[in-house]
């Protein structure tokens, strides 16, 4: 297991970063949806997740702490929680498998290819990342440079793009975030 995924799974043991509400992007875009199935990637413990099960969705759920995973099946046992280190391709994403597909505050260009292909023709996609500081220009592995996530889905139908401070609390360094739609 490596560190990082360590780190995380101490986070949560202790009650950081499990947060009780849903993102509020996720709220606004995807609250007024017809239920469908979702994908819930680097989901922690599963306040986006549990927020769409509770609204009738099929809720596939993806993280690498197991930690994070015992409290999200805790919560919900409905949702498909599953364990795995997405930076090792330990989980296959099927094709246009999703209506919905969230990935919330985690970045890695790598998955992005993935991510698109798990939609459906006219699926949804939100995802917020943390942006890389002015020092770094070109991004960080794990954070986005300056309009790089909206570059990603420039073939997409754009619904929201924004950049700046984070829309909720707990959460301290700027963000880019997307709403994306498939095209058909």
């Amino acid at each position: 297991m490596s560190t990082r995924i360590e780190e995380w799974d101490q986070r949560y043991r202790t009650g950081q970063q499990v947060f009780e509400t849903p993102a509020p992007l996720v709220v606004q875009f995807a609250g007024g949806l017809a239920p469908g199935s979702a994908l819930d990637l680097a989901s922690g413990p599963g306040r986006n997740a549990i927020y769409l099960a509770e609204r009738g969705w099929i809720v596939t759920a993806v993280d690498g702490s197991s930690i994070a995973i015992e409290l999200l099946r805790a919560s919900n046992p409905s949702i498909d929680a599953r364990v795995a280190d997405l930076e090792s391709d330990g989980f296959a994403i099927a094709i246009e498998a999703f209506d919905l597909v969230l990935s919330c505050y985690y970045f890695q260009r790598s998955l992005i290819p993935r991510v698109k292909s798990a939609l459906r023709p006219g699926g949804l996609l939100i995802m917020i990342v943390h942006l890389a500081g002015a020092d770094q220009p070109q991004g960080t592995p794990t954070r986005a440079c300056p309009d790089e996530l909206r570059a990603f889905f420039s073939d997409w139908a754009i619904m929201h793009y924004r950049e700046g401070e984070p829309g909720e609390s707990g959460h301290r360094h700027a963000v880019a975030e997307l709403v994306a739609k498939k095209p058909h």
